[in-house]
Parts: structure tokens; sequence; C-alpha cells
């Protein structure tokens, strides 16, 4: 594979269809496990009620969106997204498995397939910062949500000075693309991971490009483990 570059659709969609197979796997391992923690706090900050729409876009395999359908207990229904086929391939084997109602379809954040105010709630887990558009993703995701409905973000993040910075600058451009490439058999992947996530925009930067969308009325966000992932729950003004 080529060098990866940031923003590049091709070159992203072509990442993850080559990891697609492995991602989980890799996910879990170079996370410690964590990220689960991060995807089901956001699921519990997303106020579902029974019966509610919800979108998850660059879904991948569909980890957020099977929490998601989970959290529904039955009712409701739950879209996922991604534009990428191979990652969206996994995603309804799993579903198979589950005997998942969810719906899987080829779809880009930037250009989304949906009605306004067609969803509750939508999110977009580690993807945000694989656009090459952010106030453009972000305003397509609150057209789609209803009035009162909530946008959810998580993405990474750069940690504040002090231990945890120093540690995890350290595991990001040592550890993490070496063992993220054993797994997948790709550690350029791994390598653009940590490059994208040290240069893309979080805490209130992320902040004030959503708020240009002029959809939002409230906006917050959480960070995780002093800023290695953010958390941002948009939510669309009522009127």
């Amino acid at each position: 594979m080529d060098q990866l570059a940031a923003q590049n659709p091709k070159s992203i969609q072509a990442m993850f269809g080559v990891i697609s197979k492995k991602y989980d796997l890799a996910n879990s391992v170079l996370s410690f496990g964590i990220h689960h923690f991060w995807k089901n706090t956001l699921v519990r900050k997303a106020g579902l009620k029974d019966g509610a729409q919800v979108l998850d876009c660059a879904t991948g395999t569909g980890d957020l969106a099977f929490l998601f359908e989970k959290r529904l207990r039955g009712s409701g229904q739950v879209v996922g997204t991604d534009f990428c086929e191979p990652m969206l391939d996994v995603a309804r084997e799993k579903a198979l498995k589950r005997k998942s109602r969810i719906q899987f379809q080829t779809a880009d954040v930037m250009n989304l397939p949906f009605k306004d105010q067609e969803f509750d709630v939508a999110s977009i887990s580690f993807g945000i910062r694989n656009v090459q558009d952010t106030q453009k993703a972000l305003s397509e995701l609150g057209r789609v949500i209803k009035p009162g409905g909530r946008v959810l973000v998580l993405e990474f993040g750069q940690p504040r000075p002090g231990l945890i910075q120093k540690s995890f600058e350290f595991y990001s451009k040592k550890v993490l693309p070496r063992v993220g490439g054993w797994i997948s058999g790709q550690p350029q992947a791994y390598q653009y991971l940590q490059t994208s996530s040290a240069a893309y925009p979080c805490g209130d930067d992320f902040l004030s490009i959503a708020g240009k969308t002029g959809w939002f009325e409230k906006m917050e966000c959480i960070r995780f483990q002093s800023g290695i992932a953010y958390l941002y729950i948009l939510e669309r003004a009522q009127g």
C-alpha cells in the first residue's frame, strides 16, 4: 500500500478495506480494551428513548451500532453506514450471527442519503478525523437529526502535558505502529492513526468547528484519560 495521506478518501478507504478482518482484534489489543468503555459511555450519553431512530456513521465493523441496538431492547431502529464496503461486510457477518435488525448500508458522512430530521440520534466514532471537511460532516449529522436530538462524536485527541501525555506519546509513536502492523500486516495504517490523531483539533477547537455549522444549541465534551480521547455531545436546537 502506498503511503497514506490524511483526508484522502481513496487512501483511507483502501486502508480500512485491507485491515477490516483484523480491525476488531487490533482495536482491543492496542487500546487494552478501554475503547469499549468509551463507546458505552457514548451510548449512555445519547439519551435514547424507546423507539428511537439511530444513525451510526463510519460504523466500521458495527461495534457502536450493536451497542445502540442492545440499549434499545428491541424497539426503534439502528442504521449503520460506512464508505468502506469490506468493513461493512464484517459488520453484516456479525449481524447475521447476532440475529440483529441493524441496517448496514454504504454511505459517506459528507453526503448522507437521508431526509432532514430523520433520526433522533446520530453518532460517529473514531471516523470524523478521516473526513476531508469536518464542518461539512458535522453539518450533515446535524441536518438528519430531529430538533432536540443529539450528535455524539468520539475521537482521539492530544493528552494534556504530564505523565500520561509523555507515556502516550511514546506508546503511539513507538509501540502502536509495530503492534498494529504485526496484527494487521499493515503498519502504515497504524502510523497514520498516530499522525492523524496528533494533528486533529480537539476539545474547544473541535467544539468551535461544530458551532460554525449553526445546528447545535448545546455543546459539551468529555475528556478521557487526560485527553487521549474525547466524547463530544452536540444537541440540536429545538426550533
